[in-house]
């Protein structure tokens, strides 16, 4: 019995250590990851595991774990040379642009669809909260001044607000797999494009308008293209500063 007891001991152990080593990962993983969306590791940069362990206090497992992960998901790239290999941040490209941005606009369009179909008092609810923040992002393409976070923070609340309506769980994964590599082309463009802020603005009026009809083709339509076309604004900038980490 007391062998047994000893094994089953061992067994809660083993699995303890195991969900630590799990949850370590994760962490590790949301912190490298903010780090790369909020350009603290700049795109192309060099991925030193040392430099990170010492910047979040955490061993080499979970953080060489992490950077396995962030790979899969498009953040970090292994660059190799020759018998020698090393990660770097991903650069910020068009060709990456074209396929994310249409990827999320299809995703909050399926959102929208389900957000024209709540009852009409729901969608007059929403698109009370929704005006303001457009009115916002509004003075501030009239203004024309150096608003780059303002920026980013009200776009993201605009759509936030709608996802969070209509999407149910899965569609909502799906959403936060995608949205944080947008986030690294916005927060480090989102400045220069101030001059066609106008757009989107006109672009957002349109989508509060077919939220309010409840016509779900339209929503569905109008989130697409304020993602396409924000992407063909996004594509002017990077023509004129270049593609940030890729030289």
């Amino acid at each position: 019995m007391a062998l047994l007891a000893e094994k089953k001991a061992k067994g809660v152990k083993k699995q303890s250590a195991k969900a630590e080593h799990g949850t370590s990962v994760g962490v590790a993983f949301q912190r490298i990851r903010d780090l790369i969306v909020h350009g603290r590791l700049a795109p192309g940069t060099w991925i030193v595991e040392g430099d990170l362990c010492e910047h979040l206090n955490m061993s080499r497992t979970p953080v060489r774990g992490a950077l396995y992960l962030l790979q899969r998901e498009g953040y970090v790239n292994d660059c190799r040379n020759g018998s020698k290999s090393r990660m770097i941040v991903a650069p910020l490209t068009k060709e990456d642009a074209y396929e994310l941005y249409p990827i999320i606009g299809r995703i909050e369009g399926l959102a929208g669809r389900r957000a024209a179909a709540l009852p009409q008092s729901e969608r007059d609810e929403l698109a009370t909260k929704l005006r303001p923040v457009n009115e916002k992002l509004d003075r501030i393409a009239r203004e024309n001044g150096n608003h780059g976070p303002d920026i980013f923070d009200l776009d993201h609340e605009f759509h936030s607000l709608l996802v969070a309506a209509g999407a149910g769980p899965r569609l909502s994964k799906l959403h936060r797999a995608i949205e944080p590599q947008t986030e690294r082309y916005w927060r480090l463009y989102a400045s220069s494009i101030i001059g066609e802020l106008h757009v989107s603005v006109t672009e957002h009026e349109e989508i509060i308008a077919a939220l309010v009809d409840g016509d779900a083709d339209r929503l569905e339509r109008a989130l697409f293209d304020n993602w396409v076309n924000g992407c063909q604004r996004l594509a002017k900038v990077i023509d004129i500063f270049g593609e940030r980490g890729g030289w």
